[in-house]
């Protein structure tokens, strides 16, 4: 495999030994020091990661509806590699994975139980509020933290002809060529440390869902071995995928996959309390809409109940460290299509199909717990998350039939994710290979695989604060890095179309 860059690939095989070894070998003290971790980090550094959203999510639209929004990254007159479905299909299973099915059921209830702006428990208002909620997390802001590093490298390489799709050969405007050295492997192991952390998370959230889901249906006993081999036959999975390359695994996978999850919805949908979940729907959209400037800046200074730290900072920091893998991959598929069109893609049609599954998934479960048909709550709260999600499903028409396909969709969602997310840590650690270039079957099978690591050790551990913290902490350095990024993309625009 001549194409592998053995320094970045060395450096990013060594973090992941460095982390996940003493996880393994210290649960228990690598529990606290998790613990410990994330709370400071969220603590001292959470205003910064809001500013960091709204940043994003200006400069998105600045350039969408600005003077350059029109160019097109390719050459002018190039049209699109990819139809306007396998596109969006591909860009949509790469940037929510199956974690849109794991909190599309259940984020509302933790809301619920712990509303934020001192609403009372089980009120009118802290029903909206967790309603309202998980569509701010899953929409504009997070996607417009994926649009930063698509543009950027888009650019770079359909523009001006970079050689790989790589961070640092986009801040070539600003780093020159010092982004050939070793300061440009920094911030290439620092995106490749991204990858890692997030993926983490995705994989570890989804998990023992897909497990709790296969342990019902079987009617075996969920454990740790059968987490572990869900993770394995993931990593197989989504291995095959990208051997067989992108054209003809990961856009047909993602194909797939969206029909069926459709498909899933929609069922939801007719067979739950179709009016309820249409007027909930309706009024958390609008409840968004209404809040959405206060929902960007709320600090929670006085009351400090820890909400914003819980969950905007940790979904915030979810999709720092995650957009670089997003843009890397986003930007391969995206080749003859204009900047607004990415933006206006990604922004409203990325939001459009997240919400999609909030409001049916999300609004189905909340009926069944006021009407009091099932206790959604007292599960959450007495067996958790992935034992509710499941009670939920299970409770639709011909339930074993329905958890059936929801394990399928999860599982694929999780494989469409992850061989995507393999195919770019294969591309971040490959030189050479040009605008249309693919790294080889053998370096993009062992980032399928070695994706599985880390995820593995942090489930040994088990709980939500370890696999927050595994994006947390990631997110920190891509800070700096986005911010160089949106610097070098603007730089270069004014310098070709001053």
């Amino acid at each position: 495999m001549k194409d592998i860059d053995t320094r970045i690939f060395a450096l990013s095989v060594g973090f992941l030994g460095l982390v996940s070894l003493p996880l393994v070998v210290f649960p228990e003290l690598s529990n606290q020091a998790i613990t410990v971790t994330y709370d400071w980090l969220a603590l001292n550094l959470g205003p910064l990661y809001l500013w960091a959203g709204v940043g994003s999510l200006a400069f998105a639209l600045v350039l969408a509806f600005g003077p350059h929004g029109g160019v097109i990254l390719g050459q002018d007159s190039e049209a699109p590699e990819f139809s306007n479905a396998s596109w969006f299909s591909m860009l949509f299973c790469a940037g929510i994975a199956s974690g849109l099915l794991y909190w599309g059921v259940i984020e509302w209830a933790y809301y619920f139980q712990a509303p934020p702006y001192g609403a009372e428990v089980g009120s009118d208002e802290a029903i909206l509020w967790a309603t309202s909620y998980p569509l701010f997390h899953w929409g504009f802001t997070a996607w417009g933290f994926y649009t930063l590093p698509t543009l950027a490298v888009s650019y770079a390489v359909h523009r001006r002809n970079e050689g790989a799709y790589r961070l640092s050969r986009a801040c070539r405007p600003v780093l020159g060529d010092r982004v050939d050295g070793s300061l440009g492997r920094v911030i290439d192991v620092l995106f490749m440390v991204g990858i890692l952390g997030g993926a983490s998370t995705s994989l570890g959230l989804s998990t023992p869902l897909i497990a709790e889901g296969f342990a019902q249906l079987t009617g075996t006993a969920r454990s740790f071995g059968l987490d572990v081999s869900i993770v394995l036959l993931c990593s197989v999975i989504f291995a095959v995928s990208v051997y067989v390359g992108l054209d003809r695994g990961i856009r047909i996978l993602s194909n797939l996959n969206l029909v069926l999850a459709l498909l899933f919805v929609l069922f939801v949908w007719a067979a739950g309390d179709t009016l309820f979940i249409v007027k909930m729907g309706t009024s958390a959209i609008g409840h968004v809409v209404q809040n959405f400037v206060l929902m960007n800046f709320w600090t929670d200074p006085i009351a400090q109940t820890g909400f914003v730290e819980d969950w905007t900072i940790f979904y915030w920091a979810w999709w720092i460290a995650y957009a670089p893998f997003v843009g890397l991959f986003v930007a391969r598929i995206s080749r003859g299509r204009s900047i607004r069109q990415i933006v206006v893609g990604m922004l409203v049609l990325g939001t459009a199909g997240s919400w999609l599954f909030f409001i049916v998934l999300g609004n189905y479960a909340l009926s069944l717990e006021l009407s009091q048909q099932l206790p959604v709550l007292a599960i959450l709260e007495e067996q958790g998350a992935p034992a509710a999600i499941v009670a939920v499903i299970l409770s639709l028409p011909l339930g074993k039939l329905a958890l059936g396909v929801f394990c399928v969709v999860a599982l694929l969602y999780l494989a469409t994710t992850f061989d995507s997310a393999a195919y770019t840590l294969a591309s971040g650690a490959s030189r050479g290979l040009g605008p249309g270039g693919d790294p080889s079957r053998g370096h993009r099978g062992f980032w399928a695989l070695a994706l599985a690591i880390l995820p593995i050790a942090l489930l040994g551990i088990g709980g939500l604060r370890s696999l927050q913290t595994a994006s947390l902490v990631a997110s920190v350095p891509l800070l700096a890095v986005g911010l160089l990024l949106a610097v070098s993309l603007r730089r270069a625009l004014r310098e070709d179309f001053p």
